[in-house]
């Protein structure tokens, strides 16, 4: 079961350029050494300096070896904790966690016909 981690975060406005560059750091260097896939969303509409990190796990127990990795590795510590201590704003940041809806194999579901032979 996929889980997906949606943070948001409000960018100090007069720290944007610098905290841009840091996002994309962040993003690549989570995305070339670990494993588990993340993305930089903006605004189109909305609050603007509103951003997310939408991160894709195999799983729970995929999500917490991760995180751990993470938070052990000295040189992800360098790109990520000046971003949060100094570009968002504080009491901006929330986190919200999702799974994928799977299907019981192999059952119909209520509302569908059998397929018979």
């Amino acid at each position: 079961m996929t889980v997906y981690v949606y943070q948001t975060f409000e960018i100090r406005q007069e720290k944007f350029m610098e905290a841009f560059s840091n996002l994309e750091k962040i993003v690549s260097y989570r995305n070339d050494h670990y494993s588990h896939k993340v993305e930089l969303l903006s605004p189109i509409a909305g609050p603007d300096y509103s951003y997310v990190l939408l991160s894709e796990f195999e799983g729970l127990g995929e999500m917490e070896l991760q995180n751990r990795k993470m938070f052990d590795d000295d040189e992800y510590k360098k790109i990520f904790t000046p971003f949060f201590l100094e570009y968002v704003v504080q009491g901006s940041m929330t986190t919200a966690m999702y799974r994928t809806v799977e299907r019981n194999a192999g059952k119909p579901v209520e509302g569908e016909e059998e397929e018979q032979e």
